[in-house]
């Protein structure tokens, strides 16, 4: 089976008098059928209500802010370290327990 991504924003933290976000909470999760792993993280923006691609919060999308994290964490190597913790999962190196 081949790994599914998905990447979700819980909240956004942002400022009230200039709409501005200031920081994105994201997670990435992935499945494999019965394995799963997950990684959640936040960024810091900085927000320029000056600039010609500003989006104010009322209209910011999941999107978009799914865009910004992945423009600042990279997302090829989130993705890697989640498939390498599901293949652990799938063919573990290591057990705990007793002999007796």
């Amino acid at each position: 089976m081949a790994i599914t991504y998905t990447w979700t924003i819980p909240t956004v933290e942002h400022v009230i008098a200039t709409g501005g976000i200031d920081i994105i909470h994201w997670r990435c999760f992935a499945a494999d059928g019965d394995h799963s792993a997950s990684n959640y993280g936040s960024v810091s923006c900085t927000p320029d209500p000056s600039s010609s691609d500003y989006i104010p919060y009322a209209s910011v999308t999941q999107a978009n802010c799914i865009a910004w994290v992945q423009s600042d964490v990279d997302k090829d190597v989130t993705e890697a370290a989640l498939a390498a913790q599901i293949a652990v999962l799938k063919a573990p190196t290591t057990a705990t327990g007793t002999p007796w």
